[in-house]
């Protein structure tokens, strides 16, 4: 990431030189100190809508679940909460809260609600010191959402205190990787257990049925001998007094049978239990894995479109295209890398075509991105590094000038040249691309 994803916050006592005659002037004025006013707003809690807008992407991804805003957002928006994705989902309440409005009020609400304790235990905090080292203590703890709206709405809180924070955020969802990797390898190990119950399951169930025969098979004995026994006794008491030791002895057998077959039913039960646990969990990690093996898909094609590109043409020119394939084509490039940015210009230029790149606002104006997508016959934006309203803005004005628009997986020449590929093969491209990283690099 060359430049942050927001302004960084002046040093204080730094001035512009524009500013340095009016802080001159008043001066003077300075030794009597802030009204009541300010002091009152010093103390209060920053709202939602009154932080950096492209704070409001990592607040609403970490402290509010998908499940919570499916209930708020479609309440203040006509959006459906059943049919809409979590990005859509997602998009909206980062909108809205930017704006502000009742719905910004709502998801204020829910996050003070949701986060009291912490807001509290916040409040005692009276410098940048003390938030800080809540903000720490917290995050060694892994208790990362409470402390994250606490610290970005509480009066002491400065801009590099949020962007310590934000890049603090940023850094931990590195971590995801590493973690889908370790369930991958709990996958395995997990179906290799599932076996095991299973076959020891299957062994336990034969061994009941054959306990179950033995048992019925000992009542049927003891039935036929104690009706024996009865009637021996009215012509013989001798041979009744022999009887009765091995009727108590097969009754105390018949006890313990029934004592064992107790204990390997609860047993069997509680293999039985484990054994739905581990299914709902191994199907849990199947759908990890299923995402996993898309994204490896992806992976893939790049790859492949990346090899293709790099075997050279009779000129020993690096292509994937052939030379003409986007004569008399612009295609427009919103947002991306400095870095990388280069590098498409060069290869669109090498296949016949025009590459024009807006940054997204962060150099370029916003106002220039309608004029820029006039007359252009595609249009191409990576989702992992470009904001939500620039993506807003040229979905719309591409619909307005009837653009197929088209988004990358990511920023890098891999993304670009397999949709170039892909949309050349195919007689009629359609408006969906690979599947994309649910993570963006630029707002967390």
């Amino acid at each position: 990431m060359h430049a942050p994803p927001f302004r960084l916050a002046r040093t204080p006592g730094a001035a512009t030189p524009d500013e340095a005659p009016h802080l001159r002037a008043i001066a003077p004025a300075a030794c009597c100190g802030p009204s009541q006013a300010e002091l009152d707003r010093s103390r209060r809690r920053t709202r939602l809508a009154d932080l950096d807008a492209h704070l409001h992407c990592s607040i609403i991804g970490t402290c509010l679940s998908t499940h919570e805003l499916r209930k708020l957002v479609p309440k203040y928006t006509p959006l459906d909460g059943q049919r809409a994705s979590d990005l859509e989902i997602h998009h909206t309440a980062v909108e809205h809260a930017i704006q502000g409005g009742a719905l910004s009020k709502a998801l204020q609400k829910a996050l003070d609600t949701r986060y009291a304790g912490a807001l509290r235990r916040f409040a005692a905090a009276r410098d940048v010191d003390a938030v800080l080292a809540l903000w720490n203590e917290a995050r060694a703890n892994g208790d990362i959402p409470p402390a994250y709206w606490a610290l970005m709405t509480h009066p002491a809180t400065t801009m590099e205190v949020r962007q310590a924070a934000f890049g603090d955020l940023h850094m931990l969802s590195h971590l995801v990787g590493a973690a889908n990797r370790a369930d991958l390898r709990r996958l395995v190990a997990l179906e290799e257990e599932n076996a095991d119950l299973q076959a020891k399951i299957e062994r336990q169930q034969l061994r009941l049925n054959e306990m179950s025969r033995e048992r019925d098979d000992a009542r049927k004995a003891l039935d036929e001998q104690s009706s024996h026994a009865a009637a021996r006794s009215e012509s013989q008491d001798n041979a009744h007094d022999k009887a009765a030791p091995q009727l108590a002895a097969l009754h105390e057998a018949l006890a313990a049978r029934d004592a064992r077959l107790a204990l390997e039913t609860s047993r069997r039960e509680a293999a039985e239990q484990r054994a739905a646990a581990d299914a709902s969990t191994l199907q849990t990690l199947r759908a990890q894995l299923d995402e996993a093996h898309t994204l490896i898909e992806a992976l893939r094609a790049e790859a492949h479109a990346m090899e293709t590109a790099a075997q050279p043409d009779d000129d020993d020119t690096p292509r994937a295209l052939p030379r003409e394939a986007l004569k008399g084509r612009r295609i427009v490039y919103v947002g991306g890398r400095p870095g990388s940015n280069h590098a498409l210009r060069r290869w669109v230029a090498a296949a016949g075509g025009e590459l024009t790149v807006h940054d997204g606002g962060l150099e370029d104006r916003k106002g220039l991105l309608a004029a820029s997508l006039a007359g252009a016959d595609l249009a191409v934006f990576p989702v992992d590094c470009i904001d939500h309203d620039s993506m807003a803005t040229l979905k719309r004005v591409c619909e307005r000038h009837r653009v197929s628009w088209h988004p990358l997986r990511t920023a890098s020449l891999a993304s670009f040249v397999e949709l170039m590929m892909r949309l050349h093969v195919s007689a009629t491209p359609a408006l969906t691309a690979v599947p994309v990283s649910r993570f963006c690099l630029r707002h967390g």
